[in-house]
């Protein structure tokens, strides 16, 4: 693998230089990653702004940033003409620089999504299920990308620079919860769906738990922690998950399963101790109406709009924050969060009303001696998952270290 930079502008060497971003083992360096951080978190900079901010000398980042504009990463904006000197030729991230596949595998649906350099979704496809099943899961991954890879041109296809999946670990743990067949749910004990899709794949294939890719979509594609370096975060699909941020960095610990906060202790209906998983999952909301007969497989199918469900949805809100709003209290008492992100498979409007319901859930609750985190919606939404299983290769491969990877399942 090569790790430097190369110094030759020749088509060779250029091809050289991308096939290190985009190849099964190679990666850009450490200050090409700075670099196209810097980039995706400003939308464009110049080279003077690179410099003053990276502390390279101005002949470094203009190797740098020209090496990358002929790997077409970057392209040039229209130039900042000022009042004295040349002007300033802002570069920005190049679209068609770069292409990544996700597949989020969950407990009622799989996602495959397509996405560019800028995170623009180019093409997504959905299958429901009442359960996964590796066999199925794997057909539809295999047909989803025939599909997706035959709407790109040849060029765009070899830009493909990996895959990224995202699914809850330990999945035959929760059979009767999901009310799956326990032989079908055996099957993932003894499954590596990280290797059965890499050998489908010229590309890396990387796995990282789903709740945990969630929080990772939400690091690298949206603004609702803000300036905030320290967060945590829930994903409410079928069942309550969430991940950690810290520092910046998306938090997987030495197994990858930090920020397991569907596992947490909380207070159930009862007032007993129960986990979050077991009284904010929206599967929690499917059983309730199932209990009064009525039918409730949009929950699944039609995430962005639940129609009318009424008191139903009203409980499973209270419940589901109060839940909530102890799981952020006792994070905050161990780590000092700058913020608490929600997000989830569910309409807007019922999201921003599980939201609110949680800031004064935790207005209830003795925080003394506490600096709780401020209560946000998240910003990438239902697709969370998917677009964190894409945003693994982006970042492991084209970022400074803003995700925590787990290349086996």
């Amino acid at each position: 693998m090569e790790t430097g930079i190369t110094r030759h502008g020749s088509p060779d060497a250029a091809e050289s230089r991308l096939h290190r971003g985009t190849n099964q083992s190679g990666m850009r360096d450490h200050n090409e990653r700075l670099v196209l951080s810097l980039v995706r978190q400003h939308g464009s900079l110049a080279k003077s702004d690179i410099a003053r901010m990276t502390g390279l000398s101005a002949q470094t980042v203009s190797v740098i940033m020209r090496e990358l504009e002929e790997d077409d990463l970057l392209v040039r904006q229209a130039p900042l003409r000022g009042k004295i000197g040349q002007p300033s030729i802002p570069m920005a991230l190049n679209p068609d620089g770069a292409y990544f596949i996700g597949l989020k595998i969950g407990r009622r649906s799989a996602e495959l999504v397509l996405i560019d350099f800028l995170g623009n979704v180019r093409s997504m496809l959905q299958h429901s299920y009442r359960y996964p099943a590796p066999r199925e899961t794997v057909e539809f991954v295999t047909s989803g990308m025939k599909k997706m890879r035959g709407e790109l041109t040849p060029a765009q296809d070899k830009r493909i620079a990996g895959l990224g999946i995202a699914m809850p670990f330990e999945l035959w743990n929760w059979a009767d919860t999901a009310g799956a067949p326990r032989e079908i749910m055996d099957e993932w004990r003894h499954r590596d769906i990280r290797a059965d899709i890499q050998a489908q794949c010229e590309f890396p294939v990387y796995l990282q738990n789903d709740a945990t890719s969630a929080c990772g979509a939400e690091l690298v594609f949206g603004q609702a922690a803000g300036a905030a370096r320290d967060f945590v975060y829930f994903y409410i699909g079928a069942f309550a998950g969430g991940g950690i941020v810290l520092n910046g960095r998306l938090f997987g610990g030495p197994t990858g399963n930090a920020g397991a906060l569907g596992s947490m202790p909380v207070p159930g209906p009862d007032g007993r101790p129960t986990q979050l998983i077991d009284v904010a999952s929206i599967a929690m909301l499917e059983k309730a109406l199932n209990a009064r007969g009525f039918e409730a497989s949009h929950l699944w199918t039609s995430p962005g709009d639940w129609g009318e469900i009424g008191a139903e949805l009203d409980d499973w809100i209270a419940s589901a924050s109060q839940a909530l709003a102890y799981a952020i209290v006792s994070a905050s008492s161990v780590i000092d969060f700058e913020a608490a992100v929600i997000d989830g498979w569910m309409p807007l409007a019922v999201r921003r009303r599980l939201v609110d319901a949680v800031i004064q859930a935790i207005g209830r609750i003795d925080g003394e001696g506490l600096r709780l985190p401020a209560v946000r919606e998240g910003t990438v939404g239902i697709h969370a998952r998917a677009l964190g299983g894409a945003s693994l290769p982006l970042s492991e491969r084209f970022l400074i270290g803003s995700t925590t990877i787990s290349r086996s399942s």
